[in-house]
Order: structure tokens, then C-alpha cells, then sequence
């Protein structure tokens, strides 16, 4: 609350919000909780800072209640457009910090119900898929899943594979490295690449694995190997993605449709670089497709 003798901020929203002022807060707990990465059954997940809950309030997705600090008042003016019938709270900057993600908060955050996306919803229109096999670290998943939803993606899907797991896309890191796009396209999460791949191929999927240099792995499988603009990204099309040390899986790589590796430029140490990280491979192979795809039409 405001004190005494004290001028309300100018943009100040206080009349309108429920002030919290103890950290046994049941709302306190509950954006601790989903601000820390846990998630129930209903699919609520806490963002934090203010591009992240503008991007959640303009993702069309149902907001449960936003928690406002003093300090992050100042944020409300630009926010307000967006707010629609949210349920606001208000705390002081002490008690945000103790439910905040972040070591610098910003004194706002939000409660989101999330989509709960189907293989169906990936395949709408001309589908091009990313498919994230065993990528475990959170800022390679965000990275992917942004660049998917810039390249044109229509959705993408975290998978397992020989019990290594994909990193969770809403989890609060891939959240933030995803800039919003984990919220706005259509990821399914969880489901084994041994599902997934045979229903993607059966409504018509190409699938493109994402490989190191063809000499590499091309004794290993029998699929072709491609150079990024050899490949036919016209047509509806996965791209696998695997893990970041030891690539996608064989019996995968055998099964795709083709590989796709990325060249680079000759090394001018002994050392030189290695091959570009997954999400740095994805980047450019999904803009490779937007390329095709936009010079088609």
C-alpha cells in the first residue's frame, strides 16, 4: 500500500490490485512453484520479466493472474492494452524477490495456461516440424523453438530416444531463451520419437535429420546425404534435431528420408572449430526452408 504523505507512482494500477503482504500467500506459493520450473497437471506455467509476460498476454493464451511489485508498477502503462480481464496482484519488491527466477527481477510475472498441442496440430498446412531428439540443454530448445516460429515453422515436437530426454520447453530457462515462441507454436512434448516418426510419415512427412558432415556418418546409414539447399524443403518436412554430443540416434539416421549436413569453411589451426552446436543447425537449415519456401510462392 502506498504510505501516508507518499504521491501514488503516475501510472499507478494499486486501486485495482489485491495486496499481498505475507510470504505464507497462497498466490506467493503458487508463482514460487511455477516460477522454479514445477508444473501441474493443468498445464499453468510462471513467466517472469516484462517481454516475457507482454508476450504471454498478446499469445491469446488465458492468464490467471499477474503479480506486480513496486517496482514493476512502472511496467503497467505499457502492459495495460494487453491486460484484458487479468487478475492482478501486488507486492512489494522484498517478496517478489523471494518467488522470482531471475537474480535481477523486474518486478512482474505471470500465471499462463498453456496449449496442449497434438501431432495434428503440427501437420496443418505445408508442415514443416522441428523434431528435438535427446536435446537436453534449455537454451539450445528456446534457440530451436524461436528460430522454428521465425523460419515458419508450423509447430514442433520434444522427444525422447534410447531414455535420453529433451529439456522441457516450458521449463523457465527454454522459456526465456525461446522469447515467447514456446508459448505461441505448437510444441508436443514428451512423446517417444519411436510414436512420433512412424505418424509423421504416415501423413506424408518427409524426414530430414540434421547430421554432421556426410563423411562422417554416410557409412553408417543408407539415406542419401544432402547439402542444406539440395534438400527439398518444399514439401511437408520434419527436421530431426539430436543430441548435442552424440547426434541423433542410429536407428533414427537410418530411417530418415535423407541427412542433412551443414559445410563449413576449412580450418586455419591444427585445432579449428567444431561442428555448429544443434540449435546454431537448426537456425540455419530451418531458414534454408523458409528460402525454398518463399521463393515458390
Amino acid at each position: 500500500m502506498v504510505q501516508s504523505g507518499k504521491a501514488a507512482p503516475k501510472h499507478s494500477l494499486s486501486a485495482g490490485m489485491a495486496a499481498i503482504t505475507s510470504r505464507d500467500n497462497r498466490w506467493l506459493k503458487r508463482f514460487r512453484s511455477a516460477l522454479g520450473g514445477e508444473r501441474e497437471d493443468d498445464g499453468m506455467v510462471g513467466v517472469e520479466g516484462l517481454r516475457m509476460v507482454e508476450a504471454a498476454l498478446g499469445s491469446g493464451l488465458r492468464i490467471e493472474a499477474l503479480l506486480v511489485s513496486e517496482s514493476g508498477e512502472r511496467q503497467m502503462e505499457r502492459l495495460a492494452p494487453l491486460l484484458g480481464g487479468a487478475q492482478i496482484l501486488r507486492t512489494s519488491d522484498r517478496l517478489f524477490a523471494g518467488v522470482a527466477d531471475t537474480q535481477a527481477p523486474q518486478g512482474i510475472a505471470a500465471l499462463v495456461q498453456t496449449r496442449q498441442a497434438t501431432v495434428e496440430d503440427l501437420l496443418r498446412g505445408c508442415a514443416l516440424v522441428a523434431v528435438l531428439v535427446g536435446v537436453q540443454d534449455p537454451g539450445n530448445v528456446g534457440t530451436i523453438l524461436r528460430a522454428a516460429e521465425a523460419f515458419g515453422a508450423t509447430g514442433a515436437a520434444t522427444c525422447s530416444a534410447d531414455a535420453l530426454g529433451t529439456a522441457d520447453p516450458l521449463g523457465p530457462k527454454a522459456l526465456r531463451a525461446s522469447a515467447g515462441s514456446a508459448l505461441r507454436l505448437p510444441v508436443v512434448h514428451g512423446l517417444p520419437a519411436s510414436a512420433l516418426l512412424p505418424k509423421l510419415r504416415a501423413a506424408g512427412v518427409k524426414l530430414y535429420a540434421a547430421a554432421k558432415e556426410a563423411s562422417e556418418q554416410a557409412p553408417r546409414s543408407g539415406s542419401p546425404s544432402l547439402r542444406p539447399w539440395e534438400a527439398d524443403w518444399k514439401s511437408p518436412v520434419a527436421l530431426l534435431i539430436g543430441n548435442e554430443g552424440a547426434g541423433l540416434p542410429e536407428d533414427i539416421m537410418r530411417a530418415a528420408d535423407a541427412r542433412v549436413s551443414i559445410p563449413q569453411a576449412a580450418a586455419t589451426t591444427p585445432i579449428g572449430i567444431e561442428s555448429l552446436n544443434a540449435a546454431m543447425a537448426a537456425s540455419v537449415l530451418l531458414y534454408e526452408a523458409m528460402r525454398q519456401r518463399k521463393a515458390r510462392r
